[in-house]
C-alpha cells in the first residue's frame, strides 16, 4: 500500500485556516467586482444605444454612429436632427439624473447605515418637487420680469433648496444619540411626503391650465421636455453632486462603521455629514427640477450593487452611478415605446419596477424594523 503524502496528514491550525478562508473570499469578491464592472459598462452602452436608436422614428445604430462621429454627412437630415437635438440631450440628461439619484441613495444608505434609505422615501425628492411647484404656481408671474438666465436658474435652485431643507429636517428627526433610528426615518419621510403632497394638491387646485400641465409633468416625472435651452445649470449641479459623492467613498466607509469609529479614524463627522447632505440635496434637487419626481432609482440600484459587491463604497459608488444611469435611460426608452405615438411618464415605469422591489425589501428586513 502506498503511503499518504505528508502534507495530506498535516493539521492546519485555526488561524491559518481562517486566513485561507479570508483569501478565498477576497478572491471571489474581486472576481464578482470584475464581472459586475463589465456587465454594468455593457448595460450602460446598450442603454445609450437603445436610447439613441429607438423611438417613434427608428434609426439604425450604424446611422446614429455616423451622425455622432461626423465621418460623413448623414443621409437623412431629419434623422440627424432627431439624434442631435432630441435624443442625445435626453440620453445625457437621463444618464446624469440616474447616476445622481443612485449615488444619492448609496450615500444616504451609508450615512444612515440602513438599506431602506432613499431620496424619495425620506422626503428629499418630495421636498425638491415642492420647491419646484412653488416656483411654477406661486412665483411664475414674479419671475416673468426677470432676465432669462435668472428664470432658468430659479427652478433648479428652488428644487435644491426644498430638497436640502427636507433632508436636514428628516435627518435631525431620525438621529438619536449616535445612531439613526430606521423607524423614525421612515415615519418622518412619510410625514414630509404627506405635507408636500398636501401643498402640491393645493397648488393643483389654484393653478391655471398651463400651470396644471407643468405640475402634471413634475408629479409623474418625464424626460420629454428635455432640450438644450436652459439645461446647463441643472446639469452642472448634478455633475458636481455625482463627482463629489464619488470622491467621498472613503468617507462613507468610515461613517458606515459608526460616527464614533469614524471620528477615531480621523474624520470630522459633523462636517462630513453636512457636505454629504449638501451634495445629496444638490443632485436630487437638480434632477427633480429637470425631470420631475422619479422614484425608487436611489433605492433599487445601490441595494443591488451592495448585494453583489459588499459594502465598500469605493466600488459601490461607481457601480451605482453607471447602473443608475443605464436604468433611467432604459426606463425612458421603454416609456417612449410602450404607447406609440404617445409617451408614458418615466415615473410610471420606475414605480412599476421599484414598488415590488421595495415590498421585497420590507419583507426581508421586517425583523429589523420590528426591533
Amino acid at each position: 500500500m502506498g503511503k499518504a503524502h505528508p502534507l495530506s496528514t498535516m493539521a492546519i491550525d485555526p488561524a491559518t485556516e481562517g486566513t485561507i478562508n479570508r483569501i478565498a473570499v477576497e478572491i471571489g469578491r474581486r472576481q464578482r467586482r470584475r464581472w459586475l464592472a463589465i456587465l454594468v459598462m455593457a448595460a450602460a452602452a446598450a442603454a445609450v444605444t437603445a436610447g439613441l436608436s429607438l423611438g417613434a422614428v427608428g434609426i439604425p445604430f450604424v446611422e446614429v454612429w455616423a451622425i455622432l462621429s461626423g465621418v460623413h454627412a448623414p443621409a437623412d437630415a431629419v434623422h440627424a436632427m432627431v439624434v442631435m437635438d432630441l435624443r442625445l440631450p435626453r440620453v445625457i440628461t437621463g444618464l446624469l439624473i440616474g447616476a445622481s439619484l443612485a449615488l444619492s441613495g448609496a450615500a444616504l444608505q451609508g450615512l444612515m447605515r440602513n438599506p431602506l434609505a432613499d431620496p424619495g422615501l425620506v422626503g428629499v425628492a418630495s421636498g425638491a418637487a415642492l420647491g419646484a411647484v412653488a416656483v411654477i404656481v406661486f412665483a411664475s408671474a414674479w419671475l416673468a420680469g426677470w432676465p432669462g438666465p435668472v428664470q432658468r436658474i430659479a427652478l433648479p435652485l428652488a428644487a435644491f433648496g426644498g430638497g436640502l431643507a427636507t433632508t436636514l429636517l428628516i435627518y435631525r428627526l431620525a438621529h438619536r444619540g449616535s445612531h439613526t433610528d430606521i423607524a423614525l426615518l421612515l415615519l418622518a419621510g412619510i410625514a414630509v411626503n404627506a405635507v408636500a403632497g398636501a401643498v402640491i394638491g393645493f397648488a393643483v387646485f389654484v393653478s391655471n391650465d398651463q400651470q396644471l400641465r407643468d405640475l402634471q409633468f413634475w408629479m409623474l416625472g418625464s424626460l420629454s421636455g428635455i432640450s438644450r435651452d436652459g439645461l446647463l445649470p441643472p446639469l452642472a449641479m448634478m455633475a458636481v453632486s455625482v463627482l463629489g459623492l464619488w470622491r467621498l467613498a472613503g468617507l462613507l466607509n468610515g461613517l458606515s462603521l459608526g460616527e464614533r469609529d469614524a471620528h477615531y479614524l480621523g474624520f470630522d463627522t459633523e462636517r462630513s455629514k453636512r457636505i454629504l447632505v449638501l451634495l445629496i440635496a444638490l443632485g436630487v434637487g437638480a434632477g427633480v427640477a429637470v425631470a420631475g419626481a422619479i422614484g425608487f432609482v436611489g433605492l433599487i440600484v445601490p441595494h443591488l450593487v451592495r448585494v453583489v459587491l459588499g459594502t465598500d463604497h469605493r466600488f459601490v459608488m461607481p457601480a451605482s452611478a453607471l447602473l443608475g444611469g443605464a436604468l433611467l435611460v432604459c426606463a425612458d426608452t421603454v416609456a417612449r415605446l410602450v404607447v406609440l405615438p404617445a409617451e408614458l411618464p418615466i415615473g410610471i415605469i420606475t414605480s412599476a419596477i421599484g414598488g415590488p422591489f421595495f415590498l421585497m425589501l420590507l419583507i426581508r428586513h421586517r425583523r429589523e424594523l420590528a426591533s
